[in-house]
């Protein structure tokens, strides 16, 4: 007989089901995927020699969790996928407020009810996806909102006394019986309101206006906190952090492919949305090093951290650029390029915090800086490094496209270019096409062009070429030609 069918409390006697509590729940079924090697935790990059060892540890030990690490590190990403590690359904006195287990009733109301019905009493089976429930602590978050209050609407309908203990409403936590439940950001949570979570975390007690109810609440609970927190707005009470099992530290991706793997992930639908825009691999490469940039970036708080959402936000803008100027230009199908990098800007400058410093060269400018110093890095990855004294004999490798710039007034690559019109116009420098074939032969065709532009962003940063963004593209210029020319 299919367990789920039963539909009252001595059916599922006959069946054969056991009573589990939540953590042994969590822990046998995550026995079982490391026993069958099965990935326990879906679409987490970057964790699985850190992080992820530890929360599985945490969850075999039965230890309440807390997430500790900044933000935009999946921390509530990985508390979402416990639920994975419950059983599909599981059965509930029907009608129970806290999901009594009729094996192990706690409510006043599921005892009641099997002492009335006995075996005849209805249950229901309640599905895993439910189970989870979840709170973002807020300075206004009160005792009632968590734990409970007595409920007058309650008491004067059914017409009992302020003493009877049916006249209480359940708050977030008792409701989440037999479930995960995660309070994001802990630190904001008044110190009042983390005392109140005391007995909960360790006996199981609940008290609600004067009435001492013996709940054993059975409870995975999961906190997330920012380090940040613990100066800025508040901090964790001793007593608590002594109550939660394992303080697990979470990190930001440690390598560019890692990021890059996340940013994929996340952004698939919208680049499956945008098939017509070519995207270089070096692009992508620029663009997650513009988060590793801001990381160390002394004109950003560090403490606040930088999201991973930074890549994600900027390479949808990025394809969203290239796509708007290929439609406007009448190319359905475009490439990216360099210069549509700029429209990724809004995308930097609301996800990091600036220090003084910061805030006094301006965040457009802190963002733009940010991405000439990505392209600066991830140049000499390619190419050999322009040293500032060379001797004599040296030869420089970038004498030639320098030299060439020297000659010319200027160089303009515009946005109203069409894809044909801005090769034509790369073309033209022909120094470009001897750098790439003899650092980077690797590149594809299809790549060349992004990489030509490439080389003349890094020239600006290396302090070879000088650019001036105008509101339609970008032009370069010698740095000393136009001045001697001048005179």
């Amino acid at each position: 007989m299919d367990i789920q069918n039963s539909t009252t409390f001595g059916a599922l006697k006959e069946s054969g089901y056991q009573y589990k509590s939540i953590k042994d729940e969590l822990r046998s079924n995550l026995l079982h995927k490391l026993t069958e090697k099965q990935t326990v935790f879906e679409g987490i990059h970057g964790y699985e020699y850190t992080v992820i060892p530890e929360l599985e540890r945490a969850i075999l030990s039965k230890h309440n969790i807390n997430l500790l690490g900044l933000r935009g590190q999946a921390k509530t990403r990985l508390a979402r996928q416990m639920v994975t590690l419950l059983d599909e359904f599981i059965p509930v006195v029907a009608g129970s407020e806290i999901n009594d287990d009729p094996f192990k009733p706690i409510s006043r109301y599921a005892q009641d009810l099997i002492s009335e019905k006995g075996d005849e009493t209805p249950i229901t089976w309640l599905h895993r996806d439910m189970r989870f429930s979840e709170k973002l602590a807020t300075p206004d978050v009160t005792v009632a909102d968590i734990i409970g209050d007595v409920d007058p609407i309650k008491a004067a309908n059914l017409k009992l006394s302020y003493a009877d203990d049916r006249v209480i409403h359940f708050g977030m936590i008792p409701r989440a019986n037999r479930c995960i439940f995660v309070i994001n950001e802990l630190p904001d949570l008044q110190a009042r309101i983390q005392v109140a979570l005391f007995n909960i975390l360790q006996e199981g007690d609940v008290q609600i206006r004067g009435f001492a109810l013996r709940l054993p609440l059975d409870i995975q609970f999961v906190f997330t906190a920012n380090p940040e927190d613990y100066t800025n707005r508040g901090s964790i009470v001793t007593p608590l952090k002594d109550r939660i099992g394992s303080q697990i530290l979470t990190h930001y991706p440690q390598t560019l492919e890692i990021a890059k793997s996340i940013t994929a992930q996340e952004t698939a639908a919208a680049a499956a949305e945008k098939e017509n825009v070519y995207v270089p691999e070096l692009a992508k490469d620029i663009l997650e090093q513009i988060s590793f940039q801001a990381r160390e970036s002394e004109f950003i708080d560090s403490k606040s951290g930088v999201s991973a959402r930074l890549s994600i936000t900027a390479f949808q803008n990025l394809l969203s650029t290239a796509e708007r100027r290929g439609l406007k230009n009448g190319n359905p199908e475009t490439a990216l390029r360099l210069s549509d990098f700029l429209g990724i800007i809004p995308s930097i400058t609301g996800k990091v915090e600036l220090v003084y410093e910061g805030e006094q060269e301006g965040a457009d400018q802190v963002a733009m800086q940010l991405v000439a110093d990505a392209v600066k890095t991830q140049f000499l990855l390619y190419f050999p490094k322009i040293e500032k004294l060379q001797k004599q004999d040296d030869k420089d490798p970038y004498h030639e496209l320098v030299n060439w710039f020297f000659e010319q007034s200027s160089f303009e690559l515009l946005d109203t270019l069409d894809d044909q019109e801005y090769q034509l116009q790369l073309d033209r420098i022909e120094p470009l096409d001897d750098l790439i074939h003899t650092y980077a032969p690797q590149t594809s065709n299809d790549d060349i062009p992004f990489m030509k532009e490439f080389i003349l962003w890094a020239m600006v940063e290396m302090k070879k070429l000088s650019k001036y963004n105008l509101t339609d593209g970008v032009r370069f210029k010698d740095m000393y030609g136009g001045y001697i020319s001048g005179l």
